[in-house]
């Protein structure tokens, strides 16, 4: 009788094992486009060579530019933040949209382009630039209708970056506005310490061709860090009481100004949504939420839509998925675990910082590796794709990855209507 119950225990042990695996087993994702996707293809497959290429959704694009322009409170300006949408025709519909002429750049090529081509605008920089790169700038702008003294302001982060800015100011007699960057809980550099500030304004202060136009305080850790309790209000409130801190020591230590004739600048496309326009800071910068990458696919943005896709060419599709010889036994069972190993396609580049998300059910293969040239994906029986159909990815982010296919396509929908330029490549 023991050895009865044992055997049983033991083909129940073995059934609930087996059963466990099974559960664990990935299930079939593959299927065909669905009907945006099909359209999009279609319109693609009609406009032009087969390339890969970056398509952005103008009325998806237009929807959420809407979108962020009724969700941002009143009180607040926007400021489009150039490198997340690093194209004249995106930056135009955004500033068009947001009825703002405030941009915000962070590298010098893109600063000159977006000058040269909408002398209207006025510049704030995202990050702190040597001095030679600003001096190379306002080389490159003498003479402009353009006028970089009054509508650039440099970022400073140090007492002395301050410094290297006045000897700048002196060397050229250019009059510079001068916007300082606070941390206000990222760590990744800005003012902090009481002192530091002090000693900043001060050289401000002491030389008559540098002036003090406001605060930068970017806040993205508010909703990137984990979400503890308390830990993310505790983020959000040291935010706050830094820039207020900040703000009332820089009062008494220059004089009263004006709120409204200060740039006192904060959030991101996270984060411009905590802000109610009763704190210190008058305005906020959004970019990348206006064609909503992947890394910014959170709660918050829920009501904005993915206006933006890298789009590609099959160029070959393989039945069976199969590694080098040598090691092929490897990806036969891969296959028969994973039913969406089965079969293997190659696109025409690849590598890029994005997922795909049509057909469904595709996926880089993590066994071959990746490729720029011509990258192998793994997909199931199920996916119908064949050679000339097309792979669509969505871009995690969009301030790098918009410079690297040439002009954007432009979708309406059922059409690619027209071929929007991008800037340069530029870090």
């Amino acid at each position: 009788m023991a050895q009865l119950k044992r055997r049983h225990f033991v083909a129940g042990a073995a059934a609930l094992g087996l059963g466990a695996a099974v559960a664990l087993r990935p299930s079939d994702r593959g299927g065909a486009h669905d009907a945006y996707f099909g359209a999009l293809q279609r319109a693609l497959q009609s406009s032009g060579p087969a390339l890969p290429t970056l398509v952005v959704d103008q009325p998806r694009l237009l929807a959420n530019l809407d979108r962020i322009a009724k969700t941002t409170q009143s009180g607040l300006a926007l400021r489009v933040v150039v490198k997340s949408l690093p194209s004249l025709n995106l930056i135009e519909h955004a500033l068009r949209a947001w009825r703002t002429e405030k941009v915000m750049t962070f590298n010098a090529p893109q600063l000159l382009a977006l000058a040269r081509a909408r002398p209207s605008v006025q510049v704030l920089l995202g990050k702190p630039l040597p001095a030679s790169t600003a001096q190379w700038v306002l080389a490159q702008l003498a003479g402009a209708p353009f006028n970089a003294s009054r509508q650039i302001e440099w970022l400073i982060d140090t007492p002395a970056r301050a410094a290297q800015y006045r000897e700048l100011a002196r060397a050229t007699g250019v009059p510079l506005r001068l916007n300082v960057e606070l941390d206000v809980g990222l760590h990744r550099g800005g003012i902090e310490r009481d002192t530091d500030l002090a000693a900043l304004l001060k050289i401000i202060q002491s030389e008559p061709l540098l002036s003090w136009s406001g605060f930068m305080g970017y806040d993205p850790h508010i909703v990137a860090i984990p979400d503890l309790p308390g830990a993310r209000e505790q983020a959000a409130s040291h935010a706050r009481a830094a820039y207020a801190r900040h703000f009332a020591n820089a009062q008494a230590l220059l004089g009263t100004r004006a709120r409204e004739a200060l740039t006192l600048n904060t959030a991101g496309s996270l984060t411009y949504h905590l802000h109610d326009g009763k704190q210190v800071p008058n305005e906020v910068s959004v970019g990348s939420a206006a064609v909503k990458p992947l890394d910014f696919e959170r709660p918050s943005t829920q009501a904005l839509m993915a206006a933006c896709f890298i789009a590609t060419p099959v160029l070959k599709t393989m039945e069976a998925f199969r590694l080098p010889v040598g090691v092929e036994w490897i990806s036969r069972a891969s296959a028969a675990w994973d039913v969406n190993q089965a079969r293997a396609l190659a696109i025409h580049g690849g590598h890029w910082l994005a997922d795909p998300v049509s057909p469904p059910g595709v996926t880089p293969s993590g066994l071959y590796g990746a490729s720029s040239n011509q990258q192998v994906l793994v997909a199931s029986g199920a996916t119908s794709v064949k050679p000339d159909d097309w792979v669509f990815l969505r871009p995690r982010q969009s301030e790098a990855v918009l410079l690297q296919f040439g002009d954007i396509a432009v979708f309406d929908g059922q059409r690619i209507t027209e071929r929007w330029p991008v800037f340069a490549a530029s870090a």
